[in-house]
C-alpha cells in the first residue's frame, strides 16, 4: 500500500509541473522575444543614422565707381543693400529612428521568481494534503480510519486484478509460442545467424530473447520460456502450468503474504 500512495503523490507533482511547464515556457518565449526585438531594434538604430550638413553663403555688393556727386550719392544710398550671408544647418533622422529600451536583470528576476515560487508550490503541494490528512485524523480519528480500511481494499483490489491480467499476458504469450511456426521462419533460423536474434523465443513474463540462460519449464506440452530473474519473480513456479488455487497471489505482486481484506 505504501508503494501505491508513494507512486500516487509523484503521479501528482509531475502532473503539477506538467501545469506549469506552458506558463514557463511562455515565459522563456517572451524573454527570448523581447531579447531578439531589442537587438534588431538596436541593429537598425546604429546602423541606419543619417547626419546631413548644408552651408550656403551669399554675398551682395554694388561698387559705383566715379568721382562726381551723382556717383557719390548713388555710393551712399544703393551701398547700403550691400549684404552677406552665411548659412549652417545641420539635420540627422535620429527622432525617426527606434529606441529600444532593453530589460534590466531586475526585470527579468521579477518575472522569474513568480514562476520559480509556482514551482515550489508544486513541489510542496503534497506535503500541504499530507498536512491537510494529518489535521483531519486528529480531530476525526474513526473517520480516517474507514478511510485507510477504504483505501487499502480498493488497493487490494486493483492488486488481484492485475494479477488476473498479468496471470492472462503470460497464457497468451505462452499461447503464441506453442503455436507451430511457418517452414519460413525455421529456414532462416537456420540460415540466417544475424536473423537468429529476431526469431529466438522470448520470455513469456518480460519479452527478453531467449539465451542459454533461460530456463524452460520442463513439464510436458508446456515448454514455456522464463529468463532467469522471471524465474525467480515467479518463486520458481510455472503460472502457464500450475492451477491457479495453487498459484499464491505473491508470484505476481510485490508482497510476501496473500491478498486478505480489512474490515
Amino acid at each position: 500500500m505504501g508503494s501505491g500512495l508513494l507512486g500516487a503523490k509523484t503521479g501528482l507533482k509531475v502532473r503539477e509541473l506538467l501545469e506549469t511547464l506552458p506558463i514557463l515556457l511562455l515565459l522563456v518565449v517572451l524573454c527570448g522575444l523581447d531579447w531578439a526585438l531589442y537587438s534588431i531594434f538596436d541593429t537598425i538604430r546604429h546602423h541606419s543614422f543619417l547626419q546631413y550638413s548644408f552651408r550656403s553663403s551669399h554675398k551682395l555688393e554694388v561698387k559705383v565707381g566715379g568721382d562726381s556727386m551723382l556717383a557719390r550719392l548713388l555710393r551712399k544710398t544703393i551701398g547700403a543693400l550691400n549684404t552677406s550671408s552665411e548659412t549652417v544647418m545641420e539635420s540627422n533622422n535620429m527622432p525617426c529612428l527606434p529606441q529600444p529600451v532593453g530589460l534590466d536583470a531586475r526585470a527579468y528576476w521579477r518575472a522569474a521568481v513568480p514562476i520559480g515560487l509556482l514551482v515550489c508550490l508544486c513541489l510542496l503541494q503534497a506535503f500541504g494534503y499530507r498536512l491537510r490528512r494529518v489535521i483531519a485524523a486528529f480531530y476525526f480519528p474513526k473517520r480516517e480510519k474507514k478511510r485507510i480500511l477504504f483505501l487499502y481494499n480498493d488497493l487490494l483490489k486493483k492488486r488481484a486484478a492485475f494479477t488476473k491480467l498479468r496471470r492472462a499476458a503470460i497464457l497468451r504469450r505462452a499461447r503464441q509460442q506453442k503455436a507451430p511456426r511457418h517452414p519460413l521462419a525455421d529456414i532462416l533460423h537456420r540460415g540466417c545467424p544475424l536473423l537468429r536474434r529476431w526469431l529466438r523465443r522470448r520470455c513469456v513474463v518480460c519479452q527478453a530473447p531467449e539465451t542459454p540462460e533461460s530456463y524452460v519449464c520442463r513439464t510436458l506440452d508446456c515448454e514455456a520460456v522464463y529468463c532467469w530473474s522471471c524465474w525467480d519473480n515467479m518463486r520458481q513456479r510455472c503460472p502457464v502450468c500450475t492451477p491457479r488455487e495453487e498459484l499464491s497471489s505473491s508470484a505476481f505482486s510485490d508482497s510476501n503474504d496473500d491478498t486478505a481484506y480489512a474490515g
